[in-house]
Parts: C-alpha cells; sequence; structure tokens
C-alpha cells in the first residue's frame, strides 16, 4: 500500500470504523532515523489504534526507528517481510527477507528491546516458484523464537523477479490453507491473514480459524465497507454516519489541514473517490474531486459541486 494508506487515508478510513487497527504504508527505516522523522511519522491522534510499518533490514536502524515510532505514539511496530518490488529488494528488504529468518529474527528482537508496544512482522508465505512448506514455518519458528508472538501473512507467494508488485498480487495463487496450517502448526501466536477479501463471509469464515484478517486494497476502493465492520466483527454499535456526514467531516479536515500544514485538499481528496462506490451518480461525483481545474476552489465549494453532480 506504498503511497496509498498515508495520514489523510488513516484520517478517512477512521471515520468508518472506530475499531479496525490501521496499519501506515511501509516506511523506510533509514529514512525516518536520518532526517524524515516528523516528515515520516507525523499522524493524527483520531486515527488510534494505528500501527507503524517499517521497512528495513538494519538491526541498529530499525531499533533507532521503533523507539522513534514509540516516542511519537504508535501503537504498533510492524516489520514488512513481503513486498516483493524491485526497489524494495534493492534496500535488502521486504519479501526477500524471507530467505533470512535469522536476521528478521535479530531484527525484532533489537526493536523489542527497546520498545514496550507490541513488535510485529508481516510476510508472504512462500519466495518465488518455491512452494514448500517448510520454507514459511522455519521463518515463522525462527522469528517466534526471538519474541515475535504477531504474524500478519499475505496468503501469496513473492516472486522476486519477473513480476510487477500488482502482478505480484494477481498471479501467484492465493492458498490460504497455509496460513491456516501456521496456526495448527504454532496456535499460541496470533496469525492474521491478508489477500482477496472482499465481503463479509470471506472474512467470517477466516475469522472461525484464525485470530485476524487484513483487508488492503478492497477497502481502500470499496471504503464504505468498513462502515460495517465495527457491527459485524467487533459486536459494537453501527456508525450512524452516512456518506454525506463521512465527506463533509473530510472537508473539514481538508480545511484544518491546510491551515495547519499547508496541504492542499486535492491531496486528501484522492483517498475517498470510493465512498460512493456502486451509488448511483458516483463517476460524476468522483469526476468533480478529481478535476484539477477546481484546485484553486475551497473544499466546501467543490463538496457543493460533488453532491449536485452525483444526483443530476
Amino acid at each position: 500500500m506504498l503511497d496509498w494508506t498515508d495520514r489523510h487515508c488513516r484520517f478517512f478510513h477512521r471515520l468508518l470504523s472506530k475499531k479496525a487497527l490501521l496499519y501506515t504504508e511501509m516506511v523506510n527505516a533509514r529514512a525516518i532515523v536520518h532526517g524524515g522523522t516528523e516528515r515520516h511519522l507525523r499522524f493524527n491522534p483520531e486515527e488510534h489504534p494505528v500501527a507503524l510499518q517499517l521497512g528495513g533490514s538494519e538491526r541498529d536502524i530499525l531499533a533507532r526507528s521503533a523507539r522513534l515510532g514509540e516516542a511519537w505514539g504508535y501503537d504498533e511496530i510492524n516489520l514488512n517481510c513481503g513486498c516483493p518490488s524491485e526497489r524494495v529488494q534493492r534496500g535488502a528488504f521486504g519479501a526477500c527477507l524471507m530467505q533470512e529468518p535469522t536476521l528478521v529474527a535479530n531484527c525484532i528482537k533489537a526493536m523489542q528491546d527497546v520498545v514496550q508496544v507490541p513488535v510485529t512482522v508481516k510476510h508472504r508465505i512462500g519466495i518465488d516458484k518455491n512452494e514448500d512448506y517448510a520454507l514459511v514455518r522455519d521463518f515463522v519458528g525462527t522469528v517466534a523464537d526471538a519474541g515475535c508472538k504477531v504474524f500478519i501473512v499475505h496468503a501469496r507467494n513473492a516472486w522476486l523477479k519477473g513480476l510487477s508488485p500488482k502482478e505480484n498480487r494477481e498471479v501467484p495463487p492465493l492458498r490460504y490453507g497455509v496460513v491456516a496450517q501456521l496456526k495448527q502448526d504454532f496456535p499460541q501466536l496470533t496469525i492474521a491473514i491478508n489477500g482477496g477479501f472482499s465481503d463479509d463471509a470471506a472474512v467470517q469464515a477466516q475469522l472461525a480459524l484464525l485470530d485476524g484478517v487484513m483487508v488492503g486494497r478492497e477497502a481502500y476502493h470499496n471504503p464504505w465497507w468498513l462502515s460495517r465492520w465495527d457491527e459485524v466483527f467487533y459486536g459494537q454499535p453501527a456508525s450512524n454516519l452516512s456518506r454525506e456526514d463521512v465527506e463533509a467531516q473530510m472537508v473539514d479536515y481538508m480545511a484544518r489541514e491546510a491551515a495547519q500544514h499547508g496541504t492542499h485538499w486535492y491531496a486528501i481528496a484522492r483517498h475517498m473517490l470510493g465512498l460512493r462506490h456502486g451509488l448511483r451518480g458516483a463517476r460524476y461525483w468522483r469526476q468533480i474531486w478529481s478535476n484539477h481545474q477546481l484546485k484553486d476552489l475551497p473544499p466546501h465549494e467543490v463538496m457543493a459541486l460533488a453532491q449536485r453532480a452525483s444526483v443530476s
């Protein structure tokens, strides 16, 4: 979710679900330590609970960035061992770390030694076309021995060569059974699953077997689904906000961001373009909010135009 789940996106998603744990996009640990601390770690207090997702493979750098993340108030520190992009591989982190479980274990231990919040790992079920269960089983076992108790498992292999990041989300087959086997082999661990979930029934089926489900792109493209989560998955009262209420709160947020940080509303609006997904007039509504020719208008005026377009 690089370049997607920034703090503006997370503020938007928190309006829809008060209970879901939100994750940052993957942040290079080196960038945090070497001068980009505020830019990379600033978030809105409304986002809690929120996890900082780190990319890196240098034990000391990861420990320093984890300590900074805790100081800034994050509720969890997560090490990404699942991203397959070549850019990430060149930095020697992401999915290629599954081939170095001892290194990952050392990094996890270094982070745990300096923070009180949970340190977790997100990873794949395999590398390239190797579907040998022993690879992911031994990876989890080694990292768990270092003290990690929570694993978020993307139920596809990561192909390090020959596929784009987009293709890596579609071409390697989903193998949910591998994640279920991990839970059977490591019942003491918290095992959550990621990959391909788009409706309540699919999530409920996994929650009967596992400890959690992570949803990525479907939550981004069809965010109104999140408005059901507190009631369906947490037994909490359903949100009484309408789509129009959420849009209005986002516009207020845009005005606040412009005043406090100089952020243009256009950089925020892109995250809510799926809010009216599936509704009549949604296409026209999206066109208004993504029209660069309207950039000089205040966001409240853009909202008025968008709402008129969606009902015309």
